[in-house]
């Protein structure tokens, strides 16, 4: 699909825009590296740092937005879907979704409406308001609350298991389904990378244990831009 097409590409590339300098040589543009490291070595990328809750709101981080096609109609949520359907749904006038399949890899659950899916925010937006989130300007934040340009950073899940998790950090709430535990640390991982966020002390403990049994997961990530 497209829209599956963009974010994925996203994850690993920006795209460049040619610059137009009166000089006659054009500068060359800086363009962050994708990172591939072993699940442990990621973790033990990760600075540690006290989290702050002070101040927070939901409100905070806008979302949903108009996503990465603002003349599709559709919203980042509803891009999501699409992007993440395992059988596409009919889109109709406002974007709204009929049909469909996908796949809550939190719980191996099938879904066929997409009224009863979530769009899980891999870090939460409470928890990546502790992690420095609470210093970024607002059009940062919205940024992040849409994120597209990684396929971690946003995930369809059954509605259940994301207000299960809530705004948990992996310490205290991992998916019901423990082969997707694996999957689900490196992609914390990666997102907390990507959006230079920290961790505390008892959240990094616990990364590490699960790091140690999942020695053949490899994190991907791109600095956000």
């Amino acid at each position: 699909m497209i829209t599956n097409l963009l974010r994925g590409a996203a994850a690993f590339c920006l795209a460049l825009t040619p610059l137009v300098l009166p000089a006659p040589v054009a500068a060359a543009a800086v363009v962050p590296v994708p990172e591939v490291l072993p699940l442990e070595d990621a973790v033990g990328k990760l600075l540690v740092a006290e989290e702050d809750r002070t101040g927070y709101t939901r409100d905070s981080f806008r979302h949903w937005n108009t996503g990465l096609d603002a003349g599709d109609g559709c919203n980042t949520r509803n891009e999501v879907l699409l992007a993440e359907a395992v059988q596409e749904p009919a889109v109709a006038a406002g974007c709204k979704l009929t049909g469909g399949k996908w796949i809550s890899y939190y719980d191996n659950v099938e879904v066929v409406e997409a009224g009863k899916l979530d769009i899980d925010h891999m870090v939460p937006l409470a928890e990546a308001w502790d992690s420095g989130a609470n210093t970024w300007t607002s059009t940062r934040r919205e940024a992040y609350a849409n994120d597209q340009g990684a396929a971690a950073s946003l995930v369809a899940v059954t509605a259940r298991t994301n207000r299960s998790k809530a705004d948990q950090d992996p310490a205290t709430w991992m998916p019901p389904l423990p082969d997707a535990h694996c999957r689900y640390i490196g992609e914390w991982t990666a997102t907390k990378l990507r959006w230079g966020l920290t961790v505390d002390q008892t959240e990094v403990e616990a990364l590490k244990v699960y790091a140690e049994a999942c020695e053949t997961t490899v994190v991907h990530y791109n600095p956000a831009p």
